[in-house]
Order: structure tokens, then C-alpha cells, then sequence
């Protein structure tokens, strides 16, 4: 979804300058203050003069938004999230080839229903990995179904501190021919850039 806002969070009636982004399965405030909230938690969502207001186990919060945000990310809140699976395109009975380990539960709940295939019928195609060589390997592993348009996900370890980053996937998936057109939170520690082959200029 990847909303965010700039506003005033009245934490039990105490204001605070934060950034607020609806990123599900939580919404997340950085600033002068910070907290993760989980969608599942938060109770009473209202939105009521432009105040998006919840409760929080014992603590009573308010985004102070305009009336159109507040509408908006209330009814966000209130609707259940999409599963992995779909933001994932993966349908039950779906095609898909694995490159790598999948070491997540969440991933491998996604994966369920799915077809693993080893060949060229594949609809799909996920690769988990952790380093630069990982990666490359990855869409060396995929260039044929790459090449006829099938496309892929690269699913790394989000946050600082490890061997690869988004810019890094996104650079390695341009110097194999394909561009990244969508992000998906996979889990707490994991996210994934999808990508897709590159139109040629005689096709736009």
C-alpha cells in the first residue's frame, strides 16, 4: 500500500510530530515518536473530522490527517490485507519455479497451493537469496523464462546490515535486461522487487 503522512499523533492526549506509514501488516510512527502497531491490534478505528482514531491495548491514539486521508486509512484498517499468496500472484495450482532456499514460513505458507516446477512451464518464477553471487546466479538460473516474459520475484533480507539491498537487486535486475515494477513485504525479515522482462522500444 505504501501510504504515509507527515502529521500530529496524540498519544493518550500528548501531541507528537511523526511520520506515519501504512505499511501492512502494521502501521509505523518515526519521529519524536516512534512505535510499530500491528493492524490486528487496534480497536475502535474511527475517522471523525479529518482524526483517525483507534485504541491500542490500554492507550487511546489520533492521527490528526484531512478528512480524505483519515477516510482513506480507516477503511484501510478496517479491510482485511490481501494474503502473501496474492500479492505475490500466486494462485492455487500455479506454475512456479524455486531458485534457492525458502528458509520463511511466511513464504512457504504463500507457496502452499502452488505447482513447483523445474522446467519451462513455469508461470512464475521466486527466488530467495542472500548475497550479490546468489543473485546473479539467480537470473542466470532464469534467463530463458526471463527472456519469454515470465515474470520474477527477488526476495531478500529487508533492513541495513546485510550483503545486499534494494538498490542492489533493483542494479542487478537492469543489467539483466529486466525492470522491477512492484514491492512486496513478505515478512518481519524478509521483502521482495518483482520484475519483468523490458519492453523494446519497437513495442511501446
Amino acid at each position: 500500500m505504501g501510504r504515509e503522512a507527515s502529521c500530529v499523533c496524540e498519544w493518550n492526549g500528548t501531541p507528537a510530530r511523526v511520520k506515519a506509514l501504512l505499511e501492512p501488516p502494521e502501521l509505523i510512527l518515526r519521529g519524536s515518536l516512534r512505535a510499530r502497531i500491528p493492524f490486528a491490534e487496534m480497536k475502535r478505528v474511527t475517522a471523525v473530522g479529518g482524526r483517525l482514531q483507534f485504541s491500542f491495548g490500554a492507550d487511546k491514539v489520533c492521527l490528526v490527517l484531512d478528512d480524505a486521508m483519515a477516510a482513506k486509512w480507516a477503511k484501510a484498517l478496517l479491510t482485511a490485507p490481501p494474503t502473501l499468496a496474492k500479492k505475490l500472484g500466486i494462485a492455487p495450482g500455479s506454475a512456479v519455479r524455486i531458485i534457492g532456499t525458502i528458509d520463511d514460513d511466511a513464504l512457504q505458507k504463500a507457496l502452499t497451493d502452488a505447482r513447483q516446477v523445474a522446467d519451462g512451464s513455469a508461470a512464475l518464477i521466486l527466488a530467495r537469496v542472500n548475497t550479490p553471487a546468489e543473485l546473479k546466479a539467480s537470473f542466470r538460473k532464469a534467463s530463458d523464462l526471463l527472456a519469454n516474459g515470465v515474470p520474477i520475484w527477488i526476495v531478500y533480507r529487508k533492513g541495513p546490515g546485510h550483503a545486499i539491498n534494494e538498490s542492489d537487486v533493483r542494479s542487478a535486475g537492469l543489467a539483466a535486461g529486466i525492470v522491477d515494477v512492484k514491492v512486496a513485504s513478505v515478512s518481519a525479515q524478509l521483502t521482495a522487487l518483482k520484475f519483468v522482462k523490458r519492453k523494446s522500444p519497437s513495442s511501446r
